[in-house]
Order: structure tokens, then C-alpha cells, then sequence
């Protein structure tokens, strides 16, 4: 019997575990940290073997193989033990992967790629496809193969579960941007970031599909060196598109695929999602879903009537006058650049958390255009105040929720927006981003 170690026991380690037990293998998860109580009892449940709060080598070491959790860096001592010997180090995708023949979408990028993958699913549903949603986001993919029996799965990937995929094949691929993220992890290389996005096209051939994005310059610059060989089908909002594609003609946007077909038209008004990134997320996700044959106006219905996520520019509360925006999921600058520049209002902007080798330089102008104050939430905010200076006159530091939007409300005045976008992780102070997120609208509901 072939053994398979987990490690990491989160919603992706959970569902390793279940369906590797289910396939047979011999199973055992090791977790360095706690295990949360609500897999804890699934692991239970299912009698597979675990351990918390150490990893004990004797019983890892011997594995086939090994199905690490996306958190765990390359570099964690017992990755590197199993490298040296040669054991393949999987993720979760690429192990679940093995066991179903369902269509799959798989959706990447630095920015967006949430939205997208939940937009896109949207689409799907709403066409009554039988569709699983999976990957970053939704359930875990392994439990879904195991549990489900879905015809498509719609996926979203950050580049740390590309790293541990190999033999994988997506059948649509979609690249939304690269900007700089988590090059803490990738040795503050771009160069190798960028390569590890460019692991969605892996194994693809031209019967399958990448979706890209025309107007990204790391992504037209990679593929003029690395020739895709899927169907490319890019989106744009900069120039029109001849052929399959989507494109923006200044407020309409025309999707094209299948050049004997009448094209999808809207004009942005009519999205439920507003800004210039949410153009994109829309682009992307429509001709994702006309690959797969949904009818043209289930995709119109459905990017009008898409209800965005929690924590994505998420409208709180106008008090006041004062509009409250809860953008804490943007972890990176480029998060917050897309943020800043959908703000048509003076913006009190609540930034900093766990910096992640952040350069604010890209934010500048933005800032200088459209903010009028910053008020700091992070253990270290020097990075911040260093960057933004001589740029806003007023700079507020605060170390909780409750004190940064009650500082923002006094700075504020009718007509203006209070912005938590934080351009850093949440980790200094909060869980995760949700947490950092929850205390911000529970801190504005009790103004």
C-alpha cells in the first residue's frame, strides 16, 4: 500500500487526507501547528492518523509521496529533508486532479482572481451546469472529487499551489495580471514569480484554452519568450481585438468568440462590478464561460446581477455622509492600486499590516490625487509614513480597528470615503484578512 503524508491539516489538507483514504493510500497528517477544531473532528470521524504541534520525521520521511498545504514555504525545514531524498512534494490540486475527468477552469493572477473564479462560477450555475468551486476558494477540491461527482470544476490558484502542480492539465486557463506579490517566497525575484503564474499553461495543448490579458505587459513580454501552445484568447481594455477576445470601445465592451457567431455588446454601466479591474474580472470570466457554451445572454444576465465578495471593496455603512469601504483582502500594493483608483471621492485611507517587501512608489501619484489623509493600522508603520510623507500631509498611526475608523470619522466630512485597503498582510494583528476585515465593520456599526 503506497503511504501519503499531509502536511498541513487546513481545508485542503482535510480534503487530501479523505480522498487519498478513499483511493486507498495509507494516510497520515502532520500539522506544526494546532489543528483547528472543526477538521480536527473530521480527521477523527474518518479514523485517519494525525499528529499536532511538531512533525515527527520517522513518519514523514518514509512517505511515496507528499501533499503539502499551500501556507507551508519551500524553504520549511522538512520540505527541504524531503527534497533531498527525492520525495515528490504535491499540492492538493495536483493530487485531486488525478481522480476526476470533470472540465476544468482554472484561474490565476496577482489581483482579482477571487472575483473572477466566483463570478465565474456564478455564470456556470446560473446556465445550470453541474459545477464545482474550488481551489483558493469554496471547498476543497480533493473532498469535492472524493464526495461530488461534478461535470466542470472552476478553480482558483495562487502561485503557491502552481508550484506543487506537474502533470495537472487545466482544459481553460486564465491569467488576469502579474504585479509583484509574495516575492518574500520566491527570493524577491519577479523573474520566478512570474514563472510560477506561468505554470497555469503547463501541459496544455492547442485543444485547450488561455484566457490573458493583452494590456499586461510581464505577460505579453513572458509569452513573446515561452510560446503558449494552448488556444489564446486575450482581453483588453487598451486596444480592440480582432478575433476571438474581448475588448473595451470607450464605455462598451464586445465580446467576440467564434467569429460566426453575433458578439456579446454591454456598456459598463451595466455591470454589477464597478472600476477599471472589474472590467477585466468581467472580461476574463465571460469568455471563460464562452468556451464552455453558455449561451451569450445568461452571461449578460449574469454580469449584471453578480454580488461581489466580503472584503473586496465591500460598502459598510455612510455615516454622516461619510462612506465606509472594507477592502481589507487587498494584501499587496497592487490590490490597493486598483482600489485607489475606483475612488472618485477624497479618500481617508486606513493602510499597513505585515509588509511583504512592499515598494509604495507605484501608489504616489494615486495617493497625491486622491487621498487626503492615512491613517496607519500595523505593528510598524515606518515604511508607510517614510513613503508617504511628503506626499499627505496628515498621518495617523493606530494599532486597532477601533481607533483607526474612529480617527478616520473625525478626519472625515460629508462627501468623503473611509478606505480600509491595508497593501500589506493581516498577520501582525489579526488571524487573517476576514478577521482584520470583521473588526473594521464591527468598529464602523458601533460609531
Amino acid at each position: 500500500m503506497k503511504r501519503i503524508v499531509i502536511l498541513g491539516s487546513g481545508e485542503s489538507g482535510v480534503g487530501s487526507a479523505i480522498l487519498a483514504r478513499e483511493k486507498g493510500y495509507e494516510v497520515f497528517v502532520s500539522d506544526f501547528g494546532n489543528i483547528p477544531e472543526q477538521y480536527k473532528s473530521e480527521l477523527l470521524k474518518e479514523n485517519i492518523i494525525f499528529e499536532e504541534g511538531h512533525h515527527t520525521e520517522a513518519l514523514i520521511l518514509n512517505a511515496n509521496e507528499v501533499i503539502k498545504s499551500p501556507g507551508i514555504p519551500e524553504t520549511a525545514p522538512i520540505v527541504k529533508k524531503l527534497k533531498e531524498q527525492n520525495t515528490p512534494v504535491i499540492s492538493e490540486i495536483e493530487f485531486a486532479g488525478r481522480f476526476t475527468n470533470a472540465k476544468t477552469i482554472c484561474i490565476t493572477g496577482s489581483n482579482g482572481k477571487t472575483t473572477t473564479t466566483l463570478l465565474t462560477y456564478h455564470i456556470l450555475k446560473k446556465a445550470g451546469y453541474n459545477v464545482g468551486l474550488g481551489g483558493n476558494v469554496g471547498k476543497s477540491f480533493a473532498l469535492q472529487v472524493a464526495r461530488e461527482n461534478f461535470d466542470y470544476y472552476v478553480l482558483e490558484l495562487s502561485s503557491f499551489q502552481l508550484d506543487g502542480m506537474f502533470d495537472f492539465k487545466a482544459d481553460v486557463a486564465v491569467l488576469l495580471n502579474i504585479t509583484p506579490d509574495h516575492l518574500d517566497r520566491y527570493e524577491y525575484n519577479f523573474d520566478n514569480y512570474t514563472r510560477s503564474k506561468f505554470r497555469i499553461v503547463q501541459n496544455q495543448t492547442p485543444q485547450n484554452y488561455f484566457v490573458y490579458c493583452l494590456d499586461d505587459t510581464t505577460i505579453t513580454t513572458f509569452m513573446q519568450n515561452h510560446p503558449v501552445h494552448a488556444t489564446c484568447i486575450p482581453f483588453s481594455i487598451k486596444q480592440e481585438i480582432k478575433g476571438d477576445g474581448a475588448y473595451l470601445n470607450e464605455k462598451q465592451l464586445t465580446l467576440n468568440y467564434k467569429p460566426n457567431q453575433q458578439p456579446l455588446i454591454m456598456t459598463i454601466e451595466q455591470l454589477a462590478l464597478q472600476g477599471k479591474h472589474n472590467v477585466y474580472n468581467s472580461m476574463a470570466a465571460s469568455i471563460a464561460a464562452r468556451i464552455v457554451d453558455v449561451r451569450k445572454e445568461i452571461i449578460r444576465e449574469s454580469l449584471q446581477d453578480f454580488q461581489n465578495i466580503e472584503h473586496r471593496l465591500e460598502f459598510v455603512a455612510s455615516i454622516n455622509g461619510v462612506e465606509f469601504i472594507n477592502d481589507s483582502k487587498a494584501t499587496n500594493v497592487n490590490s490597493t492600486w486598483y482600489a485607489l483608483e475606483s475612488m472618485e471621492k477624497p479618500v481617508i485611507w486606513i493602510c499597513g499590516g505585515q509588509d511583504k517587501g512592499n515598494d509604495y512608489n507605484e501608489l504616489t501619484d494615486l495617493v497625491k490625487a486622491r487621498v487626503k489623509a492615512i491613517v496607519c493600522l500595523g505593528k510598524d508603520n515606518k515604511k508607510i509614513i517614510s513613503a508617504f510623507k511628503n506626499v499627505v500631509d496628515t498621518i495617523i498611526e493606530t494599532d486597532n480597528a477601533g481607533d483607526a475608523v474612529a480617527t478616520s470619522f473625525k478626519l472625515g466630512k460629508k462627501g468623503d470615503v473611509v478606505l480600509l485597503s491595508p497593501a500589506c498582510a493581516s498577520f501582525d494583528l489579526y488571524k487573517n484578512y476576514e478577521d482584520r476585515g470583521m473588526q473594521f465593520k464591527a468598529a464602523v456599526r458601533s460609531l
